[in-house]
């Protein structure tokens, strides 16, 4: 591919098209010191100026000669000082991210230990000191993916108190032991947890939350399974308790039931998450890239 001309500026990049492109390829191409995620953020935050008009649109046509200015901002400079997540979207009322592996989402008990919440609350500080942040709902330690958050309380209690119809679909890609048979199904139980924190199913109601996951083979060999999942609910560790159920557990996943851990970490990435939004009420639909490692364990 023919180099596209840069220039670096005080607050911004620029760089000359030297062939015919689309807007994201273009920028991916000429970015890759950064990941896929921040720079969609770039273009949905309005920071990618063609031809000093400001873009948007992922498949925007360029033209040999047009130039594209990256504009540099607070958000962006606090973005990158950001430790385990890459911002997908923000705007007044909530912010999303891609969180990374081994992050909590909230709450450790070592007050010194960086969560999602710590660090998206010091990035909207460093933009608003009065600026506050607030948990929608969580990841495990080790499933990576999207995790929304509100920026008032009333937000927060908007989300939280009708998540059920507002958030529309939430999928999932897990990484299981074994190859399964089945091309779909879905696994329907209710959930218990016990005082030793584990969580266990039954196929009739025993006083515990009824939890629906409905799963898809995307691509499996001998050893593992790719599987596309979706939740009708979101219980905890439901997917990890309903795979470990169907037999083919979450690799990685000790405590329900799996003996390997090739990835050494959890199998599980949250995908994809579409929300209605709490103030515009649009339906939005945030996703994130699928780990490269989930995908070499099925080829």
């Amino acid at each position: 591919m023919q180099k596209n001309h840069q220039k670096r500026r005080e607050h911004s990049t620029l760089f000359t098209v030297t062939e015919k492109a689309e807007l994201l390829p273009f920028l991916l191409e000429n970015m890759k010191q950064n990941s896929r995620n921040s720079v969609k953020s770039m273009l949905t935050r309005g920071q990618v100026e063609v031809d000093g008009q400001p873009v948007t649109k992922h498949n925007h046509p360029l033209s040999i000669g047009q130039k594209v200015e990256i504009q540099k901002n607070k958000a962006a400079k606090s973005e990158s000082m950001l430790t385990g997540l890459t911002i997908i979207y923000e705007d007044e009322s909530i912010i999303v991210i891609d969180k990374e592996e081994g992050l909590l989402s909230m709450a450790a008990k070592d007050k010194n230990e960086k969560t999602a919440f710590s660090e998206v609350s010091y990035y909207v500080k460093k933009q608003n000191p009065r600026q506050r942040v607030f948990i929608v709902h969580r990841l495990d330690r080790d499933t990576s993916g999207v995790l929304l958050f509100a920026k008032s309380e009333e937000v927060k209690m908007t989300l939280q108190t009708n998540w059920d119809e507002m958030a529309k679909e939430r999928v999932y890609t897990a990484l299981v032991e074994g190859n399964v048979k089945k091309e779909q199904g879905t696994i329907k139980s209710w959930l218990k947890e016990t005082r030793t924190y584990k969580v266990y199913s039954n196929p009739t109601d025993n006083g515990g939350q009824l939890a629906i996951t409905h799963y898809k083979k995307i691509k499996s060999n001998r050893q593992y399974s790719l599987l596309e999942v979706r939740l009708d609910t979101g219980r905890k560790n439901q997917i990890r308790v309903h795979m470990e159920e169907l037999g083919y557990p979450v690799v990685g996943d000790k405590k329900y039931g799996s003996t390997v851990n090739p990835l050494k970490r959890l199998g599980l990435h949250a995908t994809s998450l579409t929300v209605v939004h709490p103030v515009t009420k649009k339906v939005m639909k945030f996703e994130t890239d699928l780990p490269t490692s989930f995908l070499r364990k099925v080829q």
